[in-house]
Parts: structure tokens; sequence; C-alpha cells
């Protein structure tokens, strides 16, 4: 059951998106989903193909919506505001996916993107709620190419930890919030069950995928300039 009509999603096409267009689907709710490239969509949704900081399509596609989930796919908190101003408003919930490193007592800009976010989202006179969220299950296929062909894994911080959780968990608390009262003015941690540190996420990737598979731990500058790359 739910006690709204329709829902837009923001990012409906991506890692978490398109599993809560799914879940809204089944459960009645009327999806409008906005991506640049909204050909994957499925039946039913209502598709707005843009970017999430044009703001004159993103006023036509948050028209008569009940909830938003919004994913920010930047890595700067640049057009936030505006983009806040839109979806915002009293009464409407509006859902983001954040990071659990946001810390509620310091300042927006000592918490990155994420926290600056969601001050953005907090001034908009939206219920929101925040899913500050642990590492994404689906950053390790970045490690698929060298799995596949036989390479060494090769990261940086073999021995860090990390508790990695599943995008549809995610989705799955995402739909709840959107769709049920009593989560306005909440922030939720969600993490996976066990944090893990990164070589045995290696090995256990091997394992499952049957293939003999190595780490091999790489400098702090080496890793940065890959990455930049």
């Amino acid at each position: 059951m739910t006690d709204i009509k329709q829902a837009l999603v923001a990012g409906a096409t991506g890692n978490i998106g398109r599993h809560v267009v799914r879940l809204l689907l089944d459960r009645g709710v009327a999806v409008r989903g906005l991506a640049r490239d909204v050909s994957g969509l499925p039946e039913g949704v209502d598709r707005v193909g843009a970017d999430v900081r044009d703001l004159d399509a993103l006023r036509a596609a948050v028209r008569d919506v009940d909830a938003v989930l919004l994913v920010w796919p930047f890595l700067t908190a640049d057009g936030i505001d505006e983009v806040a101003a839109v979806i915002g408003r009293p009464g409407r919930r509006v859902v983001y996916v954040s990071a659990m490193s946001v810390r509620d007592d310091a300042p927006p800009e000592r918490n990155g993107v994420w926290g600056q976010v969601e001050d953005a989202i907090r001034g908009s006179g939206a219920d929101w709620t925040f899913l500050r969220a642990s590492g994404f299950a689906t950053n390790t296929l970045q490690w698929a190419p060298a799995i596949r062909s036989g390479r060494p894994v090769r990261i940086p911080y073999l021995r860090a930890a990390r508790s990695l959780i599943d995008e549809r968990d995610i989705a799955d608390v995402a739909v709840l919030a959107m769709t049920s009262p009593g989560h306005a003015g909440r922030a939720y941690a969600l993490t996976g069950p066990a944090a893990v540190t990164q070589a045995e996420q290696v090995r256990l990737i091997g394992a499952a995928a049957g293939l003999p598979v190595s780490a091999e731990e790489i400098g702090h500058d080496e890793a940065r300039a890959e990455m930049l790359s």
C-alpha cells in the first residue's frame, strides 16, 4: 500500500534508479523517469530525456508528483540550489541518495558534495529523507576487465575494509521512504552485512566466478593518475 500517486525518479536508468522505477510500478505508482537517455525505461513510465540540471525540463517533470528520488551524478554541487528549489515544496517527499561519510556536526562544505546537496534539499521546504549509503557493490565492476583477462586487480589500500551494499537494497529503502509516512527529516545509514577488505573482496569475486584472481597494491599517486585518466 502507498499513500502517493505519482513519483519522479531522477536518474531513472542508473544502478539505483532503475530498481526504484520497477518497485514503484509494482506498487501501482505512476512513474516519471528523468535521465539523459531514457530509451531503456520500461513501458508505462512517463519519460523525460534531460539532464537533471535542465531546469525547464525539471519543472515539467516534477509537476503533480508527490515524491522524488534524487541521485546526484556529479562530483560537485554546482547547480544543486536551483535544482532543490524546483523539486522541493512543503508536503512533497524528496529522497536523496547520500553518503555515510556525511556528519551532522560538520558544516556542509566539510561534508563534500553529499553534504552540500543535503543542505540544499533541507532548505527547499520538502519533506526530505537522506539515505547515507556505504560503498556501492557495483563499484567493484571496475575490476571486471582485469579478472576476465587473468591480470591482477591493481588497487590502493588492499587492507582497507568497507561494508558494501547492493543497490537493490538501497532501492528498497528509497521506495519505502517515498511511499509511506514517518520518514520525513530522517537520515538513515545504509550498509551491507559486514566490512570486508578490498583484498578479500577480490578473492570472493574470483571464487564466485571460478577464476584464479590476485590483487596487487598500488600507491596513492598511481591510483589517482589511473582514475583521472
